[in-house]
């Protein structure tokens, strides 16, 4: 079966963009509805897919990253480099917060909503007979909508791990491992080097990976996989040193000195969060693999992109600040290891408050527990969920929190916890948003 994804929308389709939306979440298993009843462990139905749209992902360059947390912000950096270097740039990442259309962008834009539309009608018999995910369908779309946009360079963002996630399909010129942390183990396993080896699935043979963190545990994973596929390995973490970082409302400033020449650098990033650190790290090395691969870079287009991220690719929920007096910041952080950033933000910038509230809310299959144990014992805290199926009711959180003595009311929307929250705070106190990318994405801003 070979499927002709044509560039305008078909005559005979009487479905909208939302209704299209709504019949694909009917029809498929969605990962940010049910959990791990959606993922399928292997490539066949991407596979499938793209090979009945004519397999679109050959005929673009492409960068794969992968990573626990950070490689969201990594990606739309580097998206943000791009474009601005005059790249015609595919972006593509999950999950969306507002709208579909953020999943699969190009120079910022979102997907025409008619290329969508046809999308699913023109591949609905085939899915009917494959039955895939969601997620594969929406990496075959971003692949044909690239194709025919005709895209300089894709980033590509993998959903879950890296082995048998279903953009690993693709060979790209460069690979991205930003970290490794405790996070959907009842898929990737439970261990940091059992993670690690599912990331590591996206290095290919004699494509360079740029690895923007790593412990003792994981480093020799990193090192052998790459030396099997003989492909080139850099440690962001030791190429770069960072000093004179100072947080600030709505930037962070800092220094970056590559080790080796000594060069120092100044830069001012949009987005602020102190974590963003490690990411730029990431960012640079890749960077500096993409100028050697001929990719033409000015510093100008370099700096400038690193400050307007947020306006050039419309990323949100990363530390980012959507009210003053009192501030109010929604941060997409899910796991333990985002929730120690957040403890690490609060610390360590000089945002000023008095008191903080947690307007909080997990799903099911995260370890709440130890995300939970993190958190400060004198926050004011509001409890609530997302509405998806996979969403922590708010009692059953509330009970979780108690036991280990955080307390605080329950609220049925996020919304009605935010506005309760303001509503006790003083104007210097600090409210902060946080614990799933869903219940951040149903935040009225």
């Amino acid at each position: 079966m070979h499927i002709c994804i044509s560039a305008h929308p078909h005559y005979l389709c009487t479905m909208t963009y939302q209704q299209t939306l709504e019949d694909l979440y009917a029809r498929l298993p969605v990962f940010s509805q049910i959990g791990s009843a959606a993922y399928k462990e292997d490539l066949h139905n991407t596979i499938a897919l793209c090979n009945a749209i004519g397999n679109p992902q050959n005929n673009f360059k492409s960068i794969h990253i992968a990573g626990t947390n950070g490689k969201g912000s990594t990606s739309h950096m580097l998206a943000a480099i791009l474009q601005q270097a005059g790249y015609r740039t595919g972006l593509y990442t999950s999950p969306h917060l507002k709208d579909f259309g953020e999943r699969i962008k190009v120079n910022g834009e979102m997907i025409s909503q008619d290329f969508v539309i046809e999308f699913a009608q023109q591949t609905k018999p085939l899915c009917d007979e494959i039955q895939p995910s969601f997620f594969e369908l929406t990496v075959a779309m971003a692949f044909s909508y690239f194709e025919k946009e005709k895209i300089d360079i894709a980033i590509i963002e993998t959903g879950l791990g890296g082995r048998l996630d279903s953009t690993n399909i693709i060979t790209p010129i460069l690979s991205v491992i930003t970290n490794i942390g405790y996070d959907h183990m009842n898929i990737l396993g439970n261990t940091l080097e059992a993670i690690a080896t599912e990331k590591a699935g996206i290095i290919k043979p004699g494509i360079p990976v740029v690895i923007g963190e790593y412990m003792d545990e994981t480093k020799p994973v990193f090192i052998n996989k790459a030396a099997k596929e003989n492909a080139s390995i850099y440690f962001a973490q030791d190429i770069y040193s960072i000093s004179n970082i100072k947080s600030e409302q709505y930037k962070l400033t800092l220094d970056v000195e590559n080790n080796s020449d000594k060069n120092k650098e100044s830069f001012t990033l949009d987005l602020n969060g102190l974590y963003q650190v490690k990411n730029l790290r990431t960012v640079l090395c890749a960077e500096s693999i993409l100028y050697e691969l001929g990719f033409k870079i000015s510093n100008e287009a370099e700096k400038f992109a690193l400050a307007n991220v947020k306006k050039l690719t419309g990323l949100r929920g990363r530390w980012d600040i959507i009210s003053e007096h009192p501030t109010v910041v929604l941060d997409v952080a899910h796991n333990e290891d985002g929730i120690k950033q957040i403890i690490n933000q609060i610390t360590k910038s000089n945002i000023q408050h008095s008191k903080l509230h947690f307007v909080i809310g997990f799903v099911k299959d995260k370890d709440v527990d130890k995300a939970l144990q993190l958190l400060p014992k004198d926050g004011y805290y509001y409890f609530t969920n997302a509405h998806i199926p996979r969403a922590l009711p708010n009692k059953d959180l509330q009970a979780k929190a108690n036991a280990i003595g955080l307390k605080g009311d329950v609220f049925d929307n996020v919304n009605r916890a935010i506005d309760t929250a303001k509503s006790h705070a003083a104007k210097d106190d600090l409210i902060i948003v946080c614990g799933s990318v869903f219940l951040v994405g149903e935040v009225n801003y």
